[in-house]
Formats: C-alpha cells, sequence, structure tokens
C-alpha cells in the first residue's frame, strides 16, 4: 500500500536524497510549502503558513501517512500543530518547545544534569536597566547574549565589555521582532507554565561563556527509547566564533562521545521528547575535562545529511522518515565510500558588501569535478548585499557550502583548498 508522506519546505536537491533511503519503495513524497516560504526568507507569517498547509492537506485525495521535516524555525514549530490535527506522529509542542525556548530548555537542564550547565538568566531587551539585572543574576564578563528562539546563530554576541553590550542591545532591538512575532504565535497554542509564559518570545539569554571542542550528537527516540548514532566535530576558523567546517565521524575521545550520549539520554528522557529526531550541541573543555551541553535542536542536522551519506551510506534523513511512518529507523554504519566527510563554510568576515562578480554555474561544476562527490551551493547572486543573506552569525557571512569525503581528514582539508582556488567571488562597497 503507498505511503504518502508530505514535507515542509522540500527542495529539488532534497527530493532526490530521498529517493536515495531505505524501505522507501511504497513511499510518494509530497511538498508542503515551498522553500522561499519556510527558508528563503526572514519574515514569517505563522498563522497564514499553517493555513495555507492545512489546505493543501484538506485537499490531498489519499492518506495522510506522515508530515515531517529537516530544518529548523519555524518548521520545526509548525511540525507538532499539523501532526496534531492530521494524526501523524511526531513529538508533543510541549516537549519539542522544552528544547526550543532556550530558557525552558535550560530550566529543564538544571533539573537533570545540573553540572553540564552555565549560569543563565532570561532578560527583556527593551528593559534599560538590563545589564545591571544581569549582574544580579551572577554574571560577569564575558558573557553570551542570545535571543530565546533563534537558529544558525543568528543575533548572538560575546559580551566583553559594556560597549560590546551596547551594540548587541541596538541589533536585538533593531531585529528581535523579526523571530518574537511567529514564536509567540506557536508559545500561544501551547500549555505553558505560568514562569515560562512570562518569558515572551522577545526575550533573549546571557550565559557564562563556555568553550573547548565543539560537536553535535545526533539521535532519536521512538517510542521512549533514546538511540544516538553520531558525533559530528563543530570547527571553528582561528579567533573568531564563526564555522568553518563539520566534521563527521568525530575526532573526540570515545569516552568522551561516550558520556555525552550519557547526557543526552538523560535530558531528552527528562524532557518526555518521543517518536522524533534532534541533536544536542556540546563542548568538551579539555582542560578542565568538563563537558558543557550548549543546546537542544529538534530535528535533524541538515547539514550533516551528506556526511553521513558519505559515511554510513545514507542520509539521516532516513531517521525523519522512519520515525514520521512509526517505525525504528533503519540507520546505517560505515557503508558509505568514505571514511571521512565535512561540510566546509567559504566566508567573508565583512559587515556588509555587495557582491559584483560571482562563479558561474559553469565555474561551479568545473571546482566540484576537482575532487569526486564534491557538492557545492552557493547562495549569493551578483548584485546582492550579504546583508540579504538570511540566517547568518553576527560576524561573518557563509557565502557558499562545500561538502566533500576522503580517507583521511588531511586529505579533506587539502581536497577543500584545491575546489576553492576554482571560485572566484569580488566585492564592491565593503563595509569592514
Amino acid at each position: 500500500m503507498t505511503k504518502n508522506i508530505f514535507v515542509v519546505g522540500l527542495n529539488d536537491h532534497n527530493a532526490e536524497r530521498l529517493k536515495r533511503l531505505r524501505g522507501i519503495e511504497n513511499v510518494v513524497f509530497h511538498p508542503l510549502l515551498t522553500p522561499a516560504q519556510v527558508y528563503e526568507t526572514q519574515e514569517f507569517d505563522i498563522p497564514a503558513m499553517l493555513a495555507e498547509a492545512e489546505a493543501t492537506l484538506d485537499a490531498f485525495d489519499g492518506s495522510i501517512d506522515a508530515i515531517v521535516g529537516y530544518m529548523d524555525f519555524p518548521v520545526s514549530t509548525m511540525l507538532p500543530l499539523l501532526c496534531a490535527k492530521y494524526g501523524t506522529r511526531n513529538a508533543s509542542l510541549e516537549s519539542l518547545l522544552k528544547c526550543e525556548h532556550k530558557f525552558w530548555s535550560r530550566s529543564v537542564m538544571v533539573e537533570v544534569v545540573p553540572e553540564h550547565v552555565p549560569t543563565f538568566t532570561a532578560f527583556d531587551p527593551f528593559d534599560d536597566n538590563t545589564l545591571a539585572k544581569i549582574g544580579e543574576a551572577g554574571l560577569r564578563f564575558p558573557f553570551f547574549v542570545k535571543p530565546i528562539k533563534s537558529s544558525g546563530s543568528r543575533l548572538g554576541f560575546r559580551i566583553d565589555s559594556p560597549e560590546d553590550f551596547d551594540f548587541a542591545i541596538e541589533k536585538l532591538r533593531a531585529e528581535i521582532r523579526l523571530i518574537s512575532q511567529p514564536f509567540n504565535a506557536i508559545l500561544d497554542k501551547a500549555d505553558l507554565p505560568n514562569a515560562i509564559r512570562a518569558v515572551e518570545g522577545h526575550y533573549c539569554m546571557a550565559e557564562r561563556v563556555i568553550g573547548g571542542r565543539q560537536c553535535t550528537v545526533e539521535g532519536y527516540v521512538h517510542n521512549g527509547e533514546v538511540t544516538l548514532y553520531g558525533t559530528v566535530d563543530s570547527i571553528r576558523y582561528p579567533q573568531v566564533l564563526s564555522f568553518f567546517y563539520y566534521l563527521y565521524p568525530s575526532n573526540l575521545p570515545r569516552r568522551v562521545q561516550d558520556q555525552m550520549w550519557d547526557i543526552s539520554r538523560k535530558v531528552m528522557t527528562h524532557i518526555g521528547y518521543d517518536n522524533a529526531a534532534f541533536n544536542i550541541e556540546y563542548f568538551w573543555d579539555e582542560v578542565d575535562n568538563r563537558i558543557w551541553l550548549l543546546e537542544i535542536n529538534t530535528r535533524i542536522a541538515q547539514s550533516h545529511c551528506d556526511l553521513f551519506e558519505m559515511v554510513d551510506g545514507v542520509s539521516h534523513q532516513q531517521v525523519t522518515v522512519d520515525l514520521g511512518l512509526g517505525r525504528a529507523p533503519d540507520m546505517p554504519r560505515s557503508q558509505g565510500t568514505k571514511n571521512v566527510a565535512a561540510e566546509f563554510f567559504y566566508r567573508v568576515f565583512f559587515r556588509d558588501a555587495t557582491l559584483s562578480r560571482a562563479p558561474s554555474n559553469a565555474e561551479i561544476e568545473v571546482a566540484a569535478e576537482q575532487v569526486e562527490g564534491t557538492r557545492i551551493a552557493s547562495y549569493l547572486k551578483k548584485g546582492m548585499k550579504l546583508s540579504d543573506l538570511p540566517e547568518q552569525d553576527a560576524y561573518s557571512f557563509a557565502i557558499a557550502s562545500v561538502w566533500m569525503g576522503a580517507n583521511t581528514s588531511s586529505k579533506l582539508l587539502w581536497n577543500y583548498e584545491k575546489v576553492m582556488k576554482r571560485l572566484n567571488y569580488e566585492f564592491t562597497d565593503i563595509v569592514d
């Protein structure tokens, strides 16, 4: 019998990737909302998006067997609402928000793994007395600030001085409503404790600065059982907060990974999250041999799909699809063609600029052909401003991504340099 799976924000590349999963011979994938609506923009009208998705589903003449997605906000937060209405499998909205609402998430973490949670407090960026209140909560410079809901390191700042804080507050006040208004639309549909409901979508978090070797643990919960299946290293550019590349499998010591996996099981069980994928970001402070839990994401990491396919033989979208259908995920190990794989981020460190020259499609194809199995995504077109790019961190702009595999990590870095020499971007109106 044919199974119909609706994928929120499905694009052409992921449609092809889904065809390579296991056990999908009788599955038909249908797009639900467009990529332009859910991630090629910075403005999200949640009620209108839900209404359009429901209209599409209501008009479908067939069974609706699963509704899935592989992206962060707003997709991740709409899925529980859609799945609840149409009787398909997903985590409850409240358990999902215990992960995605950063203040609620930290509060829940402290209940079960307090030794792995840094000092934190929520604050209102429109309160002129905020800095003093952060100090009263026990935080001193340096600390980190970010919205209670964000994605892709958007509007996250390291604060080393009052001047840094003033700059961050100015940016937060100018842009936070792009996040807070759609997030509040989700919060209004949830059964929240009073203490959490008081921390509205425009609030932000201040946290003690934590650091070390960063990684992401990928996992899922199926019928109450937490399973972890991979750890991916997150490597930053030297001396800055921006990511250089994601590396799979991790180079962290196995004992450290095992401890992170144990923490993950405790936290996700405590939250009551079930029948959905997740990933958890960690730091390992090698000097103090201490593990810090950074945050929980209620989805697979889309950036890691190609990495798992190259190393393990199939994209971990396998997890999303199997869970959506109520099946235990059929995720292989070490059955791919490569020993290691990475996504590299080609970045520029301007405050803004206009692209005067971008590599052509032919040039991108030639660059990719330098190393077999390489995929390149360029995010800019001639005439675009860097500030037009969505989901960027506060310190740089990712203008292209490169996915590739190799037999060793050193060969992987060599191959990346070989490919990038073929790509030429030029800018004008540069703001340093």
